[in-house]
């Protein structure tokens, strides 16, 4: 997604709604005057579509030095700066794979390539150009404590979650980290949260795991549990990766998913609750995210707690699978939504 994609949550809109510069990254392999043309129309764009939007300037990305960079900077008008270049590096590249790219974790860039590229930024100017977002900062009051103990799935299979979700889970409750992966048991607590990820990357371990058999079991007997995404997808019957093999999942919703070649979904979305759940009272909106490849086939008689608003959530026009006292939805929600809030209500002691 680039600059002005994305309505009112467009990376454009919350520059202007923060009023802070945008410096635009802009690919610079094949090109001189053409970045400098790209910049510039990104600038003028704002005032087609009537926006207070400030693009300050450029780094040009994949620039060699001399007269590559020397006619990139020439090309740009005077009111784009110029604020260096990253050089091409095959140490600088990520590797992509569905849903993204690889994460940090797994191959970290070296050292020495990000301080060599770094050598080539205007780091001083760039700072310069910043500057403290204006208006009123004064962060919402935090609710009180729940006296909850949450259980929080982290590992390879798990590990798309916002900060600011364990930051709100930890201001209000006892997180307790634990790997379905690696067989952890499940740690004693009030609810349990299965973000999203790479379950099925990690089938095979999944399948095999005595969590998933003990979190089924809890949830049949009424232990809250919250899964987003690869949460949902770990709480179904069966998970089906692309090469075919089906693997049981803990049996918590009444889902089979499989994976797609496609994307299925991409968007932000809203969803309206049908009922008190987890993450939501009745008649409430809430907003979110969806990205997967996979697919979730449901029982006939499956219930959901949300209408579709805007997105595709399960089947188009429902997300948040319920089954017990357990949600499993496709959005990926921000503590900002409130819906974590909720979640921390409805599970505390």
């Amino acid at each position: 997604m680039g600059l002005y994609d994305g309505d009112g949550s467009s990376t454009a809109m919350v520059a202007e709604a923060l009023d802070l510069p945008v410096v635009l990254v802009v690919d610079a392999k094949a090109g001189m005057e053409s970045v400098a043309a790209t910049a510039y129309g990104f600038r003028e764009y704002a005032a087609t579509i009537g926006r207070d939007i400030e693009v300050a300037g450029v780094v040009a990305q994949r620039a060699h030095g001399g007269r590559h960079a020397e006619g990139i900077r020439d090309a740009l008008p005077d009111e784009l700066t110029y604020f260096g270049r990253i050089p091409p590096s095959g140490d600088l590249e990520i590797p992509d794979r569905h849903l993204g790219l690889e994460m940090g974790t797994e191959a970290a860039l070296p050292h020495d390539a990000l301080d060599e590229a770094a050598e080539h930024l205007k780091t001083e100017r760039l700072v310069d150009e910043s500057r403290e977002p204006t208006g009123d900062a004064t962060p919402p009051a935090t609710p009180s404590a729940t006296g909850a103990t949450v259980a929080v799935a982290s590992d390879a299979a798990f590990c798309f979650r916002y900060p600011a979700t364990i930051e709100r889970l930890r201001e209000r409750a006892t997180v307790r980290t634990f790997s379905p992966v690696a067989g952890d048991p499940l740690p004693d607590c009030d609810g349990v949260y299965l973000p999203g990820g790479y379950p099925e990357l990690h089938a095979d371990a999944l399948a095999s795991s005595p969590t998933l058999d003990d979190l089924g079991e809890r949830a049949s007997e009424g232990l809250p549990v919250f899964g987003e995404c690869g949460g949902l997808m770990a709480m179904s019957q069966t998970l089906t990766p692309t090469d075919g093999d089906s693997h049981a999942m803990a049996g918590i919703l009444p889902a089979d998913v499989t994976m797609r070649d496609r994307y299925q979904a991409l968007d932000h979305i809203e969803l309206d609750a049908t009922a008190d759940t987890l993450t939501a009272d009745s008649g409430e909106t809430i907003r979110g995210h969806e990205f997967h490849y996979s697919e979730a086939s449901v029982d006939g008689d499956a219930r959901f707690a949300f209408d579709v608003r805007r997105g595709d959530g399960i089947d188009g026009d429902h997300d948040g699978l319920v089954e017990y006292d357990s949600l499993g939805t496709y959005a990926h929600v921000h503590a900002a939504s409130g819906a974590v809030d909720r979640f921390l209500d409805r599970i505390a002691p």
